[in-house]
């Protein structure tokens, strides 16, 4: 009776293994490429344990998760999966393997599209299996995740620029980022080297119970599916007092009233009862094909960004302090204002700046500078301009 992958826990000496239960596979590999494949190891045999999608192996479509390689170019393989690495590493053109087949169907990649809230390099990630095959990210980037099936570890493709690699799952970055700690199982074949014993820490809390864990705001991946240009129903301009919001706001309308429109500004946290006139009059501006520009505080974000309200959220950032220091004074001078701020104040706006960036970026769908209010406006009026004309990635909640 052929041994079957559950077997492998058993010696899995190519001596011992009948004849018609292997198979022997020719691959074709260049000197120094990666094969994106990593191994485990059971009953003193390499047993691939996870085979990157997009990789040399993915795409050649011959070895699959769970496969044991039993020898490579006749070289029998042991219990160290270190060699293998090194040996495939050097192998060039056509390589043979000999391998007891998993017979596992590979599982159809996943439609999951995310968008990164934080920015991620995995050279500098002590947790990944492997940094060889991580994958780098910006926040912002939109992410094709093909595989879940390592509830730590996703495989997913960058769009933005087009690579292929492992990702921190939304569980473990939650938890990385609320500072909970774990029992993490460290055994087995990690990227061509063992890890070593199992290392026991305390865990804090557990977040999947804990009444109070808001995964929103611990900013880590939002999924979204793409949508054809479309205008969006509301433009929220958000920014620390003094940055220049009102005044993009009013040029903006001023110069085309006949596609934006606005309504008085809350400063409300809670949303009041759907009567309230507020939000009447949001609706009202979308109605006339108009889109809304709200001017308010960054807590109305958790209320507006839903698909009653599609917003295109800008965040109005403060420049440098020598900078905008500068630019009241030429306001002040070209009597343009009679308002004079002192450093204090000026000081105050680009903390308030930095807070509420820190606070609330993963809202943010654009991030201007206004260290000149005409360059602002001409990257304002651009960007929106150019989302009736571009396909847009938007939270999966405004479509489904």
């Amino acid at each position: 009776m052929s041994p079957t992958p559950g077997s492998s826990r058993v010696s899995l000496s190519s001596s011992l293994v009948p004849p018609d239960a292997v198979r022997m596979i020719g691959i074709q590999k260049r000197a120094g490429e990666p094969l994106g494949v990593t191994f485990r190891v059971e009953g003193g045999a390499p047993v691939i344990r996870r085979i990157l999608h997009g990789s040399a192996i993915a795409r050649q479509g011959l070895l699959h998760v769970g496969d044991v390689i039993l020898e490579v170019d006749g070289h029998a393989m042991g219990g160290d999966p270190k060699e293998l690495q090194e040996l495939l590493k050097d192998c060039s053109g056509t390589v043979t393997l000999k391998v007891l087949p998993s017979y596992r169907e590979p599982p159809a990649p996943p439609q999951v599209f995310l968008k990164p809230h934080f920015k991620y390099n995995p050279a500098t990630d002590n947790l990944i299996p492997c940094r060889e095959v991580g994958l780098a990210f910006s926040r912002g980037d939109v992410l094709h995740v093909v595989n879940k099936e390592d509830p730590n570890w996703w495989q997913a493709t960058n769009l933005v620029v087009g690579d292929t690699g492992l990702i921190p799952s939304q569980f473990l970055e939650e938890k990385r980022k609320a500072f909970v700690r774990r029992d993490w199982d460290s055994s087995g074949m990690l990227c061509g080297t063992m890890t070593g014993k199992k290392k026991k820490k305390k865990m804090m809390y557990l977040t999947s119970k804990n009444a109070e864990f808001d995964r929103y705001e611990l900013q880590t991946y939002e999924e979204v599916a793409r949508m054809p240009p479309f205008q969006r129903k509301t433009l929220v301009l958000i920014g620390a007092q003094g940055v220049g919001r009102r005044s993009l706001k009013n040029r903006l309308i001023v110069i085309n009233p006949l596609k934006y429109g606005t309504t008085v500004p809350s400063r409300r946290v809670r949303r009041p009862t759907s009567t309230a006139p507020r939000w009447d009059s949001i609706h009202e501006v979308v109605d006339t094909r108009r889109t809304c520009i709200l001017d308010v505080n960054p807590q109305a974000l958790k209320v507006l960004k839903t698909a009653e309200f599609m917003p295109f959220v800008v965040f109005i950032a403060a420049p440098e302090l020598d900078t905008l220091r500068a630019m009241h004074k030429a306001v002040v001078d070209a009597g343009l204002t009679t308002k004079l701020l002192t450093e204090n104040d000026l000081k105050k706006t680009v903390d308030e700046s930095a807070r509420i960036r820190r606070a609330y970026s993963h809202y943010f769908d654009l991030t201007i500078v206004n260290d000149h209010l005409d360059k602002a406006f001409d990257q304002l009026q651009e960007e929106v301009e150019h989302l009736c004309l571009q396909p847009q990635w938007v939270p999966v909640s405004w479509v489904f």
